[in-house]
């Protein structure tokens, strides 16, 4: 079995591992109540449906004067 000769250091140990976990863009999904687009697994900033129900009433958006 090969062994590594010497030990790795910490900052190339962890370049190599969090290469995966870099931020990635934000995918978006339809609300299947209102049609807005919202981040998965997430309630609706539009309506506040999440899975067909009601979490919370948003509040009117005000208008300019």
């Amino acid at each position: 079995m090969v062994v590594p000769t010497k030990k790795l250091s910490r900052s190339r140990y962890r370049k190599r591992r969090y290469q995966k976990e870099k931020a990635k863009a934000l995918q978006l999904q339809k609300c299947k109540n209102c049609g807005a687009l919202k981040p998965s697994h997430r309630i609706c900033p539009e309506c506040g449906f999440y899975r067909g129900k009601v979490y919370f009433t948003p509040q009117a958006k005000k208008e300019k004067e």
